[in-house]
């Protein structure tokens, strides 16, 4: 304990106290680095926000130097705040190098700002998504098909971007998916990592359409690689699924002249004249697929009493 008093007395009061305090005030350059200096630190995260604060810190360490070297000619300050001004500049021109590295593609960058920065995701993140894809927008004609039933296998994840796609079974209609919703959201929802499966469906672009497709073995490697990333799919994939269905809910009826909601199974409610009601048989039901309508709505007047 002596030993450690001794050391901080001799850390304290070994240099000679300030008898006489200097009654000019420092120049200007040195004023200017300290307001450089606190204004500096108010940055925020991010890329910008880095590019701010290296940017305030930087000329602020050079306007000390520039103090130190001509008023008070220490270069042992100068030297000092001379490095911490180089390494700023070396991280400012890192920094603007990494947002020039994820800039994007005119339709990436939309999507980017219509469905992941309201999220809060970042661009570092945003990049790795689009790479997963091959930064590649995809493009079906008018009247293509990007599925049909019982043929085409479930190996991707697709986005749409431009355009409008319509889903039937057997022939018939059963909703539209417009930009901003997954193409398949429902068949990659209804299969484990492990398991492979055909569409229960037919995908057809009534409209010229843009898409982006994630192959699915290498989405699941990046979902293995970042938990983060895999935990947004899922919260997109969810939500999309869940508009889906709220899509079927408005064209499944029950006799009568009622409708079905899926929100409150035990209630109905009068149909919508202008929506026609559509049958639906046992065997277009697929495991877990969320496309599919309860088994013999249609019919279902019998056990279920209006309001």
């Amino acid at each position: 304990m002596g030993e450690n008093a001794s050391f901080w007395e001799s850390l304290i009061y070994a240099h000679p106290t300030c008898t006489t305090w200097k009654q000019e005030a420092e120049g200007s350059i040195y004023h200017l680095a300290s307001i450089l200096f606190v204004v500096g630190f108010m940055g925020g995260s991010g890329f910008f926000g880095l590019l701010y604060v290296f940017s305030l810190l930087g000329l602020g360490f050079l306007c000390s130097s520039v103090w130190a070297w001509l008023d008070i000619c220490a270069a042992d300050i100068f030297s000092w705040n001379f490095i911490l001004f180089a390494i700023c500049f070396v991280q400012f021109i890192y920094v603007t190098y990494q947002v020039r590295s994820v800039a994007f593609d005119r339709e990436f960058q939309e999507l980017y700002s219509a469905l992941f920065q309201p999220l809060g995701i970042s661009l570092t993140v945003y990049r790795k998504i689009v790479l997963c894809c091959d930064a590649e927008v995809i493009t079906l004609e008018k009247e293509h098909c990007y599925a049909m039933q019982g043929k085409t296998p479930i190996d991707k994840l697709s986005l749409l971007v431009s355009g409008r796609i319509r889903v039937t079974v057997d022939g018939e209609f059963l909703h539209y998916i417009f930009p901003l919703q997954f193409l398949d959201s429902p068949e990659w929802d209804s299969l484990r990592p492990t398991e492979e499966g055909i569409f229960q469906v037919t995908l057809t672009a009534e409209t010229d359409c843009r898409y982006v497709a994630w192959r699915r073995k290498k989405l699941y490697l990046l979902f293995a690689k970042h938990r983060f990333i895999s935990r947004l799919f899922s919260i997109l994939i969810g939500s999309d699924i869940a508009e889906k269905l709220y899509a079927l809910n408005d064209r499944v009826h029950v006799g009568q002249g009622f409708r079905y909601d899926i929100r409150l199974p035990n209630f109905y409610h009068v149909a919508l004249p202008e929506t026609p009601p559509v049958q639906v048989s046992p065997h277009h039901l697929q495991r877990g697929s969320p496309r599919r309508k309860p088994s013999g709505v249609t019919n279902c007047g019998s056990f279920l009493s209006p309001p």
